[in-house]
């Protein structure tokens, strides 16, 4: 008894400073800056990424420092809400943003990174996110960690067709 309380215990409150990292990369034939300028203007998210259903705040331009924007999203069959704070910006070559799940202990962090290509830009995109329970680090393992990688390639071969195919 005292054993299987214990258990409990580790799986819902013990913390791991673990992370996740998901990293995807795309070859883009169009110029850097206008893959750039799409990637990074929200109200574009939910026309190239699965996951985002929608977007508010300052959602019509390339976002700076310190802007953020509220997003509603479903990944892995679950649906939420985040809120993206941008930490870094380097245009054309990279954009770092911060997000917080709200209602959630639920953070993580997408990085941009853009480079010349031979036939336009490498686009690579990380998402980072920790694993804040023993319960969480099960899950992740067993399920969600796969299903927010097929999200995230699917998410970079649709931003390929939107951008090829303007």
């Amino acid at each position: 008894m005292i054993a299987g309380i214990v258990f409990i215990v580790l799986l819902v409150v013990f913390r791991l400073d673990n992370t996740t990292h998901i990293h995807t990369v795309i070859a883009i034939n169009r110029p850097i800056q206008e893959v750039f300028d799409y990637v990074t203007t929200p109200a574009n998210w939910p026309k190239w990424h699965p996951a985002s259903l929608a977007v508010s705040g300052a959602t019509d331009h390339s976002l700076d420092v310190g802007e953020n924007v509220t997003e509603d999203f479903q990944t892995a069959g679950r649906r939420g809400t985040v809120v993206w704070t941008v930490v870094a910006r380097q245009a054309p070559r990279s954009w770092v943003i911060v997000g917080k799940v709200t209602g959630s202990e639920g953070e993580g962090v997408i990085t941009y990174t853009l480079s010349p290509h031979a036939q336009g830009t490498a686009f690579a995109r990380e998402f980072v996110y920790g694993n804040p329970t023993v319960l969480f680090y099960i899950i992740n393992k067993l399920t969600l960690q796969n299903a927010i990688m097929a999200e995230s390639e699917k998410a970079l071969r649709r931003l390929k067709q939107q951008l090829e195919s303007r």
